[in-house]
């Protein structure tokens, strides 16, 4: 549906941003970013999600003189506690325990540069989620699952973690990892138009 004659450079290796970044019809390369993620900032999660979609998009537009580069950051917010994404069995059940019967904001920072101009539009998106009261044994079965390694917040919205989830208020593709009508908005203002 979009259309460009501008390179586009996704910085993400996610293949969930890759694919709600196809559902726009752009032409894009992936490159990934060589930016170490750090959690441990002390900045307000908005300012988090930011700052981090930034440094990503700046390690790969320095490789690009006339490029669109798209990055983008997800965590979770649960009660001032952040989570990313766990790497183990034991984090995931740790996390899924704390989000367990609560509800949490799912926020991701997006950033947009242009390499050619040095213009940069950053914003952070906010999706609040809703889990249902889960059991221990249902815990269990979906980190036996798989699902939750590597996924902020140890679930995925879009597969088995659709049976977790009571309710959202928000944008959908934001707690998969990309906010898509937001990032298109932003898009035009690069002169990215249907």
């Amino acid at each position: 549906m979009y259309k460009t004659d501008r390179t586009i450079i996704l910085a993400s290796t996610s293949p969930r941003r890759r694919e709600l970044l196809q559902l726009t019809g752009l032409r894009f390369k992936v490159v990934a970013s060589d930016y170490e993620e750090d959690l441990t900032y002390d900045l307000p999660p908005h300012a988090l999600a930011i700052f981090l979609s930034k440094e990503k998009a700046k390690s790969v537009a320095k490789k690009y003189k006339n490029a669109l580069i798209i990055a983008a950051d997800t965590f979770i917010v649960v009660r001032d506690k952040i989570f990313g994404k766990p790497h183990t069995e034991e984090e995931s059940m740790k996390m899924l325990k704390a989000l367990n019967g609560k509800a949490h904001s799912v926020i991701t920072g997006f950033t947009i540069i242009d390499t050619k101009s040095k213009r940069v539009l950053s914003k952070a998106i906010d999706t609040k989620v809703y889990f249902r009261k889960l059991t221990i044994k249902e815990i269990e079965a979906y980190v036996n699952s798989g699902e939750t390694i590597d996924k902020a917040g140890a679930y995925a919205i879009q597969g088995l973690g659709s049976v977790i989830i009571r309710r959202i208020e928000g944008d959908y593709f934001n707690v998969i990892g990309l906010p898509i009508c937001a990032l298109i908005q932003g898009l035009k203002k690069f002169g990215i138009n249907p």
